[in-house]
This record gives C-alpha cells, sequence and structure tokens, in this order.
C-alpha cells in the first residue's frame, strides 16, 4: 500500500518533505486536545505531525485507497479519526460536521487540497459557522499570490478572501517537494478569520464586487450600472464622494473601499 499511485482525477501530490510539514505545525501553534479537521490526508506526513502534537485530528479524505491505507498505518491511534468523505459534503452539511466536530470548542483547519477545489473550498472553510481559528492549506503559487493582492492589482478572489480572513503567505514551496511533481510551485498560506461583526450583509458585499470584477478592464462607472441596474450618475456620484477618480477599476479599490461602496450603492 505504500506504493499507491496518486490519482491523477483526484488532484492528488503528496506532499514528501518533513521540513515544510515542521513549518506548518510550528506555524498552527497546536496545543494539545485541539480540533484538527486534516483535508486530504493522502499517505499520512502530515497527520503524523499533528497527532505527535497531541491534536485530536479528523481526517477527510475522499479517496478509499487513502482511507484503508491510513486505517492500517496509525491502528488504534485514539486521538484519530478517518472519514472517507468529500470535504465539500461535510462543510455544507451542519448534520454531519457537528458529528464529528464539537462546535462549542474551537478548531483548525490544515490540508494539502487539490488545486481545482481552492476557491470554492476556501470559500466554504471562511463561510462556516462556527468559523475554524485558523486555517493552514497548501494551495497553487499564483493562487496564493492572487488571494493576499491589494491595489493596484485586487481581484475577485482577494477581495471575496479578505473579507472574511487576513491571508498570509508562510513560504513557498517547490515542486519537488511532493510525489509526483506537479507542474507549478505551491506556497503555504495562513487564513487568520476575523470575528467581528460585520455590518455589511455578505450576500450584499459580493454582489457588488461580482458586478464590480464583472469585466476588469472596464471602468467601475461601466461595470456597476450595467450589471446592478442602477444609474451611471448615481455610481459616479459615490466615487466622487470616495474621493476616488471617475476612472477607478475594481482592481484600485482596498478591502475597505469596497465595503464603503458596498453601503452607499445599498443606500440608494
Amino acid at each position: 500500500m505504500s506504493n499507491l499511485i496518486a490519482n491523477k482525477r483526484l488532484g492528488q501530490n503528496f506532499l514528501q518533505s518533513p521540513e515544510m510539514v515542521s513549518l506548518i505545525i510550528s506555524r498552527a501553534n497546536i496545543h494539545p486536545e485541539e480540533q484538527i479537521i486534516e483535508i486530504g490526508p493522502g499517505k499520512g506526513i502530515l497527520t503524523q505531525a499533528l497527532l505527535n502534537a497531541s491534536a485530536h485530528v479528523l481526517a477527510v479524505e475522499k479517496d478509499p485507497r487513502m482511507v484503508k491505507f491510513l486505517q492500517n498505518h496509525f491502528k488504534n491511534r485514539k486521538n484519530l479519526v478517518i472519514v472517507q468523505a468529500d470535504i465539500r459534503d461535510l462543510l455544507k452539511s451542519p448534520t454531519i460536521f457537528t458529528k464529528y466536530i464539537d462546535p462549542s470548542t474551537k478548531y483548525k483547519v490544515i490540508g494539502n487540497i487539490p488545486y481545482y477545489l481552492t476557491s470554492y473550498l476556501i470559500r466554504l472553510l471562511l463561510e462556516i459557522t462556527p468559523q475554524p481559528s485558523l486555517i493552514i492549506l497548501m494551495v497553487q503559487k499564483e493562487v496564493a499570490q492572487r488571494i493576499i493582492a491589494q491595489p493596484p492589482k485586487m481581484n475577485l478572489l482577494s477581495a471575496s478572501v479578505q473579507f472574511y480572513a487576513r491571508p498570509e503567505i508562510i513560504t513557498y514551496v517547490p515542486r519537488t517537494a511532493f510525489s509526483p511533481q506537479p507542474k507549478v510551485d505551491s506556497a503555504i498560506i495562513k487564513f487568520s478569520p476575523i470575528f467581528s461583526i460585520n455590518k455589511l450583509p455578505p450576500s450584499l458585499y459580493f454582489k457588488i464586487i461580482k458586478a464590480g470584477f464583472s469585466r476588469p478592464r472596464k471602468l467601475l462607472t461601466n461595470n456597476l450600472p450595467y450589471n446592478l441596474k442602477i444609474s451611471k450618475i448615481a455610481i459616479q456620484k459615490i466615487l466622487q464622494d470616495m474621493q476616488l477618480p471617475l476612472n477607478t477599476r475594481a482592481q484600485n479599490l482596498s478591502l475597505q473601499q469596497w465595503k464603503v461602496l458596498a453601503q452607499k450603492i445599498a443606500s440608494l
């Protein structure tokens, strides 16, 4: 079983770098008995380190071959629960989620996630109630750079993620740290959720940023009226009130400016 071949359809690339595992563990600041959801444990190199840190680990693995391998490899470990499931299904079902995680106790999420799942999965993790106290993920390098972007390089992904959390790239990871090697380099990215109460309804905020970024090369004075069905004059007035040029594009606004813009549009 140790010679399991990665399933390309599931986007499997197994982490094999002890140095990267140690870095993840140190930055996760794990306390004994702490609840950890591990996404995509694969062959268990990170699982072993989490167990060594005395965490209570819920390892969520979609591939039944890997589940069988992990069950054999980690026999009789009382602080490990292995679940064969798609992490998306677990996060979307409060019934299933609370079966494994005590919602009254803080928990963290750590994982090496398939590239094709990144954007959607991060959104799920940040919107779930209760939120994790910390998230550390291995993602594609280019995606990590897009997530932490600031003006003038803001994008729909960075504006979405930063609404819920403060992202930070811990380090870049060469493709040689995986087996089989992916075609691109990766990054370890840490998300610190923002727990302050947000007066702005998320549904409104996301509707407006999607409208703003719908055609990135177009001005906000074109995108917002077209997508939101409001007058161009009203948008121009809002930009002037915010002391922003009328030729402003979506990528030029900071997170705070997006929030202010959304609040002003909501009051029209």
